[in-house]
Order: structure tokens, then C-alpha cells, then sequence
């Protein structure tokens, strides 16, 4: 039996049907590293030149030999989704968000048929080698204690984290991908088209008003600060955010007693997962909410979660900016 073979035999008859990450935030917010999730990616990626194979690739996990370019790909986050598909790839297997266990509307069919894989929380290992990939892109924060098992199944190749660093994760997935070229071309063309936003929205307003990106989770309401997806989106589109999120960090947690620290010219709010699990209707529903100058002035508008929270990616920042001009009139 070729020894490739023999090894996923191996690994499928040791793994249970379906295996638990460790136990970690859904999203970790501050922490040592936190902050240092660009500095630790510099580096990351490959030497190799464009179409070379055998390459290295360089990554929160170490290094990586790919023998060939891969073409069965596993996703195990919304990030690492929106980057393959952007890429041209449809994965042959994913993992879900518990919030959002289904494809992104924004994806569609760009994203295929891939089969379920578990979710970013709960990977079914068993599943995974059954698809027989050729390469598996996550991330560190996510899945770090399955890597020696991940890496047993395919290549794997782990960013540090998602959110903030998502062009970072962008170009180390494209280096697996032998697509670089690709990756730093759309990012220059999303560069250009926030800066293109935040000038059509000063034009069509007057000023680049503030916005406060609100989000009901179970269990905390967070407005989203520099340091996450969205918070670098309105940072490229020069959309300044109001004091209380301007903090150097994922996001500031508020109480429902708190939420007139989410007023601002614009506020665009979302849902992660079931509303009913959080306080999002007792807070819209209450006088704190309906006292927010946004409010009273028409200018709090509901949002994507999917995009403006787990999309993680080039296509989904691209559809945000066209969804902030529309949202502040622009």
C-alpha cells in the first residue's frame, strides 16, 4: 500500500466520527497576541516562484511541503472560504460557523457543493480524510491542538488568526495556491475601490460621518473596533467610527444599559447566529435605543452578519463597500 494511503488508513481507523476542538472563544478578543498577529505573519508564505512544485510554504504552524498544486482544498473558516472561491477554487470540504451553517448568499454557487466538515469549533476529522485533500487551510486560534492530526490527513497550512489580519491570511492562502499574483491584484483593486467609497460618500454627504458597527451575540453586544474585518474596511475608506470604538483591539463590549455608546451619524447593526439568544429585541425595542440620535434620524440600518462579520475576505469587503454607500446614501 503506498505509504500515503497506508497513512490516511491509519488516521481514519484512530479517529472518532467526529472530534471536538479544545475549548476557545468563539472569537478571542485582546489576549497577549492579539495585537500581534501581523507582526507574526510577516514571513509567512513561500520562496518559490510562480508554478514551482514542489514549495514550502511558511505559516503560523511552521512550514508546509506541497508536492504538487491543490486541487482538493478543505476550508475550515469562513476567511479561508472567501479566499479560496475569490481564487477561482471551489472546496471540496468546509466547515460552517455555528452561527451561519450554511453557504454565504454572497458566495453562492462561486463556492460549489462542498461537503460538511463540521464546524469552525467542532471539526469531524473523520469526514475530512474521507475527502482525501490535498491541502487543508485554517487557522492557528481556531484549530491549533488538531494540526499534527490535520497534518497527517493533507498539507495543512494555518494562519494566526482571522479577522484583522485577513489580507495577511489572503496571501499566505494564495501562496499554497501558487495564485500570489491573483491575491495581490485584488487587493490592490479593493484598496483603490475604499478609498474610491469613502470619497464618493464625502462628496454625496458633505463629510465622512462616523459609523459604528453594533453586533448581538449571545451572551454581549460589541461595537466593532480597529482591530477587526470590518473596523479595516472603514480604516481604508478613511470612515472615521466614534470615540468608543476606537479602541486598538477586536471590539468594545457594552451592556444594554450602555448602548448609547453605539451612537454615531451612521449605525449598522447585525446578528450573530439566532436573535433570540440574544438582547438584540430588548434592546431595539427599548427608550435607550430609540434615543440614539441614529436612530431618530433613520440612520441605523440592519446588515448582513455574513458579510460585514464572517466574511473574512476580499469578495466579502468588496460587497461591504458597495452596501455602506448604499446604507449612508452615497
Amino acid at each position: 500500500m503506498p505509504k500515503r494511503a497506508a497513512l490516511l488508513a491509519a488516521v481514519a481507523l484512530t479517529l472518532t466520527a467526529c472530534t471536538s476542538t479544545p475549548e476557545k472563544p468563539t472569537v478571542a478578543q485582546g489576549g497577549e497576541d492579539f495585537g500581534k498577529a501581523t507582526q507574526l505573519s510577516n514571513g509567512f508564505g513561500t520562496t518559490q516562484k510562480p508554478g514551482e512544485f514542489p514549495r514550502t510554504v511558511k505559516h503560523a504552524m511552521g512550514e508546509t511541503k506541497l508536492e504538487k498544486k491543490p486541487e482538493r482544498v478543505i476550508v475550515l473558516d469562513t476567511g479561508e472560504l472567501d479566499n479560496v472561491v475569490a481564487l477561482g477554487i471551489k472546496p471540496v470540504g468546509i466547515a460552517y460557523t455555528d452561527g451561519s451553517p450554511t453557504m454565504p448568499s454572497y458566495i453562492g454557487e462561486k463556492g460549489g457543493t462542498p461537503e460538511n466538515v463540521g464546524t469552525t469549533n467542532n471539526l469531524n476529522l473523520e469526514a475530512i480524510t474521507k475527502l482525501n485533500p490535498d491541502l487543508i487551510l485554517g487557522s492557528q486560534l481556531r484549530a491549533e491542538a488538531l494540526y499534527p492530526k490535520l497534518s497527517a490527513i493533507a498539507p495543512t497550512v494555518f494562519s494566526v488568526r482571522p479577522g484583522y489580519v485577513w489580507k495577511e491570511n489572503f496571501l499566505l492562502n494564495a501562496a499554497a495556491l501558487d495564485r500570489q499574483a491573483d491575491a495581490a491584484k485584488m487587493l490592490e483593486d479593493y484598496t483603490n475601490k475604499a478609498v474610491e467609497t469613502g470619497a464618493a460618500i464625502e462628496k454625496k454627504l458633505g463629510v465622512r460621518p462616523t459609523v459604528t458597527a453594533l453586533r448581538f451575540m449571545p451572551g454581549r453586544i460589541r461595537l466593532y473596533a480597529k482591530k477587526s474585518f470590518i473596523g479595516t474596511i472603514l480604516v481604508d475608506a478613511k470612515i472615521p467610527q466614534p470615540s468608543p470604538s476606537q479602541v486598538d483591539d477586536l471590539a468594545a463590549e457594552v451592556s444594554a444599559e450602555e448602548i448609547g455608546k453605539a451612537d454615531a451619524d451612521f449605525v449598522v447593526y447585525s446578528t450573530y447566529g439566532d436573535p433570540a439568544k440574544t438582547a438584540q429585541a430588548s434592546v431595539l425595542g427599548g427608550p435607550l435605543w430609540s434615543g440614539l440620535n441614529a436612530v431618530k434620524g433613520g440612520k441605523a440600518k440592519p446588515v448582513q452578519d455574513e458579510t460585514y462579520f464572517l466574511g473574512l475576505g476580499v469578495l466579502a469587503a468588496n460587497v461591504v463597500l458597495d452596501d455602506l454607500k448604499k446604507q449612508l446614501g452615497a
